[in-house]
């Protein structure tokens, strides 16, 4: 099947590890070229490298509210056009809903939801019909336990993801939310170490297809969600967790 991506630029965010960096490799093995945008230069610098030329860094803190246009402009001079974005954002730490402080509320505004509308906002003023998906978690539909700053910022994205997709849509634009499940990505494994995700082999328990999500698997997903043969796809969440939600 012939994606429609060649050619296409996106900006890709949290993309030095993790679904970010899946993402981005998984737009550019299709033809599409990518601004990446990280905050730790080495490890960033590295990962461009071995994409090759359709890939530039910007080393860049998602909280900066200036982080978004520059990822664009860089686009736009580098490769002559932007098309949309993958948007990977932060992840708070653990908490109760009552013993979470407000401090930690607001760090989870500043590094989850606000980067995300701040990208949307720059890539619409860019062009009015962006192609947009955003990293959330299956925490969107169903609350993570201990998980209370996360559930409350993804759930909230998840919402405006919708009313984004009818803002945009009249101009074809699109914009469609990615609810990863358990993916052995860096932040699982730092989770499963503290104790605050359980075991490895109690998460993969309940999954159906009794195992973890591999980073490429969720790469795939983006990249088509952004791609021509989803020209019909937005406004919709899409759980790619190996069957493990068990809401509508």
């Amino acid at each position: 099947m012939d994606l429609g991506l060649t050619d296409r630029t996106f900006v890709v965010t949290g993309a030095s590890s993790g679904l970010g960096l899946a993402g981005a490799r998984a737009l550019a093995a299709e033809g599409a070229n990518v601004v990446m945008v990280a905050r730790r230069a080495d490890v960033l610098d590295e990962q461009v490298a071995l994409i090759g030329d359709r890939a530039r860094a910007l080393t860049a803190d998602l909280t900066d509210p200036s982080t978004p246009q520059r990822a664009v402009d860089l686009a736009l001079e580098t490769f002559g056009g932007i098309d949309g974005a993958l948007v990977s954002v932060g992840g708070p730490p653990p908490g109760s809903v009552v013993g979470t402080s407000d401090q930690i509320y607001r760090d989870a505004l500043e590094s989850v939801l606000l980067p995300a509308v701040r990208i949307a906002r720059v890539l619409v003023a860019a062009r009015p019909d962006p192609r947009l998906a955003f990293v959330l978690s299956s925490s969107a539909r169903s609350p993570l336990p201990d998980m209370a700053p996360s559930n409350a910022m993804r759930g909230g994205l998840a919402m405006l993801i919708s009313q984004l997709a009818d803002e945009i849509g009249p101009d074809g634009g699109r914009a469609v939310g990615l609810m990863p499940g358990t993916i052995s990505t860096p932040r699982i494994t730092e989770l499963h170490g503290t104790g605050h995700h359980g075991s490895r082999a109690a998460t993969e328990r309940p999954i159906p297809l009794g195992r973890l999500g591999r980073p490429e698997e969720f790469g795939t997903v983006a990249t088509f969600a952004l791609s021509d043969a989803a020209s019909y796809l937005t406004g919709s969440l899409i759980a790619v967790d190996g069957g493990a939600l068990r809401v509508p």
